[in-house]
């Protein structure tokens, strides 16, 4: 194939430029509620996503990446002309980028998801034609946009009313939270490492029976609880702080519970949004390797998921901090007891639809859950300007990405057709 090298180099290049906007904007997504909540610095915050972005991108990214990269348009149409999607995947990533980085300067949470989906469904429908876009693939993909931040919501509402019922509104607040936050630990550890086994890790070629599975999870799961334990055994309360705000000392117990449920966010996050940064990365790497055959089976490389994982960190790493103050404070007044319900119901949320394969937005999904907080504790509690105006950019979001990719598709094909 002509220019080979040049293409796996161009979307070598463009494809850590997309994964650094998804660790520069997305990072509010992730670490947000933990900042907002203070139950973390933004040092401590960085420290932690750095690390279970890159583990999430790495280990449980490859179902999603399936999605991206070969399950939005119709490759027998391309068996002729396998460069169009070669210039429709490249100019896909660069519009992404280029989009993210304006968002993220501008200090917009967009949804990274929306702008490559956007981008590829512009550059297919517009450049080779509309019946090149699996359509019903990308309905189901739009509704899970809606279905997951209405999930994400419902289970952060209800684990906020779970927390308010066995702990805020008894008599004995603190000893109920000594007695109960660790069990929420371990949900935290069992949910995270079930849907990792049982769904993430086929791609690089282990596979667990659900017996295995759910053996491994409650293992890990105690090991956390029992962690998270030794953690609070050592926290020290002041009775006098409570004269200020009620539930000063109990808030400690939580935010020993958000460091757990920051990790299970930052893990989740990476699982599902590394696919927007490599899916189109790996499209052209194996076009490119087949020698211009667009194959709906290829095999994903591992060095691209590791791209995609040094990729993000380094977003989150140089850039994160302008949006993630956003998500964490804009919306709702968040402190670690609701921080913690809005992570975890997003977290499971996103695993569970990495290990599906839907590119799921994780910005809409964190968002639902914040709101589902926000509903629990009343419509007052939430800032609807700024719910509005989050709202806004999504939409402008996927035009924005499908103009840019139509741009660049068409110079990509001027310079190399």
């Amino acid at each position: 194939m002509e220019y080979a090298i040049t293409f796996i180099v161009l979307a070598c290049i463009f494809g850590v430029f997309m994964a650094w906007g998804v660790g520069a904007n997305d990072v509010a997504n992730a670490m947000g509620t933990s900042v907002g909540s203070k139950a973390l610095t933004v040092r401590q915050a960085v420290l932690i996503a750095a690390v279970f972005e890159f583990s999430g991108a790495y280990l449980a990214g490859g179902q999603v990446t399936q999605t991206i990269r070969k399950g939005m348009i119709d490759s027998d149409l391309l068996a002729g002309t396998p460069e169009l999607l070669v210039y429709g995947m490249l100019a896909s990533l660069l519009a992404a980028g280029i989009w993210l980085l304006i968002a993220s300067r501008m200090g917009w949470p967009v949804s990274t998801t929306h702008s490559i989906v956007g981008a590829i469904v512009g550059f297919a429908a517009v450049g080779i034609g509309v019946e090149a876009v699996h359509w019903p693939k990308i309905g189901t993909i739009v509704i899970s946009w809606v279905i997951s931040p209405a999930v994400a919501g419902i289970l952060s509402y209800w684990l906020f009313v779970s927390v308010q019922h066995l702990i805020l509104d008894t008599d004995d607040p603190l000893a109920n939270a000594k007695r109960y936050v660790p069990g929420y630990i371990f949900l935290t550890g069992f949910m995270l490492t079930l849907v990792t086994l049982y769904k993430g890790l086929k791609h690089i070629g282990l596979e667990f029976s659900t017996g295995e599975a759910y053996g491994i999870a409650a293992v890990v799961g105690l090991s956390v609880m029992a962690l998270g334990k030794i953690m609070i055994e050592r926290l020290h309360f002041d009775p006098a702080a409570d004269r200020s705000f009620h539930y000063a000392n109990v808030e400690k117990v939580f935010a020993v519970l958000m460091i757990f449920t920051a990790c299970a966010m930052a893990f989740a996050h990476g699982s599902n949004d590394v696919a927007n940064a490599v899916g189109p990365l790996a499209a052209v790497v194996g076009i490119v390797q087949s020698g211009g055959v667009v194959a709906q089976q290829m095999t994903m490389p591992a060095w691209v998921l590791l791209l995609g994982g040094v990729g993000i960190v380094v977003g989150l790493v140089t850039y994160g901090h302008r949006v993630m103050a956003t998500v964490g404070r804009g919306i709702t007044e968040l402190t670690p007891s609701r921080g913690f319900a809005c992570e975890l119901a997003a977290a499971t949320t996103v695993v569970v639809a990495s290990g599906t394969g839907l590119p799921i937005s994780t910005t809409h999904t964190l968002v639902g859950a914040v709101l589902g907080v926000g509903f629990a504790r009343g419509i007052a509690a939430l800032d609807l300007h700024v719910v509005r105006t989050i709202f806004l950019s999504w939409i402008i979001t996927l035009p924005a990405g499908a103009i840019l990719a139509i741009t660049f598709f068409y110079i990509l094909r001027g310079v190399f057709g």
